[in-house]
């Protein structure tokens, strides 16, 4: 081969790389946006290590106990990465696996009839009544199928509120709720909804839509509104259900310094977020930059950006106050995902944990 035709294989190289950075399909289709400023760890959220006194539970062959619930009895339930919802003494001993959903279970809550109310990535929403039989309430809303069903939050009047965090990117069909999440907020298109189902009429409606990775819902403590963590934007909004506002939402905080993922109605007017993974630098300097986000979505997968092991959980009172923050700069219960309050514990999902993580309050002058 002449010295010219050599010279032109590296070139011919370069052209197909460049012209797969440039052109190449990817499921994602950027919008552009302006992330809001990072605060970091300071102010209310200055680094401690307030986490670092959680005990652990074993829970079997199981993994990522996204969230976690209590029934009247002190039993403690969790849903995990391999579809199981795991039941524990409530002492934290004699995990079992309770039930199989045949999905990823995530959110989870009790009714007033000891039915546990589960939001499935996979099968959208369910019931499992107290002998482990397993009812789909809810597979679409307004003729959209619900393709990540997400939390759930079951209010005084039986009404069932829950999230769809992306209409586009569903769990099941792109690889599993961690590999949906990453383009649904790389995309940052508004996919995600608030949905009620009310129990009388076995009718599931869109409340919200246009959300970036709708994550999270809470019950407000006067049954009011509804709250609802926008993970994409870095943010909770309330969504009025009466009063004047009626029908309307707005921002209850802004700006967190990383990624919200669940929220849940705690004690003494507290709501508590797990913060699953602070926030990408990357990401927020090319929000406004669709083409580029697009270019980064070619890179290989681990080059893109990803959950951090944090540890890193906050309460937040109505006014978006926050009231307690606590911390694991080492993340040694890593990526957070959700916490439910008792009158003596925190208890604290992950998505990737082995085991089950809970507080004593006493120890972080929680009351």
């Amino acid at each position: 081969m002449s010295k010219k035709k050599l010279l032109w294989v590296p070139l011919i190289v370069l052209g197909v790389i460049v012209l797969y950075f440039l052109a190449w399909p990817v499921p994602v289709d950027p919008v552009a946006w302006e992330a809001p400023p990072n605060p970091g760890y300071t102010g209310p959220f200055a680094q401690n290590d307030r986490l670092k006194a959680l005990e652990t539970f074993p829970i079997g062959d199981n993994t990522g106990p996204e969230d976690i619930a209590v029934d009247e009895q002190g039993r403690i339930y969790a849903a995990t990465h391999e579809g199981r919802i795991v039941r524990l003494n409530p002492d934290g001993s004699n995990p079992e696996n309770w039930v199989e959903t045949g999905g990823r279970p995530l959110g989870i809550d009790f009714d007033a009839n000891g039915n546990l109310i589960v939001a499935d990535a996979y099968r959208g929403l369910l019931s499992i009544s107290p002998d482990g039989q397993i009812t789909v309430l809810a597979t679409e809303a307004d003729g959209i199928p619900i393709r990540y069903a997400d939390d759930v939050d079951v209010a005084a009047d039986g009404k069932i509120y829950f999230s769809d965090a992306s209409t586009k990117f569903g769990a099941k069909e792109w690889g599993g709720t961690y590999e949906a999440s990453l383009l649904d907020l790389m995309e940052h298109g508004g996919h995600g909804r608030l949905l009620v189902y009310d129990p009388a009429t076995g009718e599931t409606r869109t409340l919200l839509d246009g959300l970036n990775f709708a994550n999270g819902v809470a019950m407000s403590h006067d049954q009011a509104s509804v709250l609802v963590n926008e993970t994409g934007t870095y943010r909770v909004l309330r969504y009025w259900l009466s009063g004047p506002k009626a029908g309307t939402a707005e921002p209850v905080i802004e700006a967190l310094p990383a990624f919200p993922d669940n929220i849940s109605t705690g004690l003494d007017g507290r709501y508590w977020v797990a913060l699953v993974s602070p926030r990408n630098p990357l990401l927020d300097d090319l929000s406004d930059n669709p083409f580029l986000r697009k270019v980064l979505q070619r890179m290989p997968a681990f080059l893109r950006p990803k959950a951090v092991p944090y540890s890193h959980i906050i309460a937040i009172d109505d006014s978006g106050n926050v009231v307690a923050d606590l911390q694991d700069p080492e993340g040694a219960y890593p990526i957070n995902t959700s916490v439910t309050e008792t009158e003596d514990y925190l208890y604290i999902g992950s998505l990737v944990a082995p085991v089950l993580a809970r507080l004593d309050k006493a120890k972080v002058g929680l009351k």
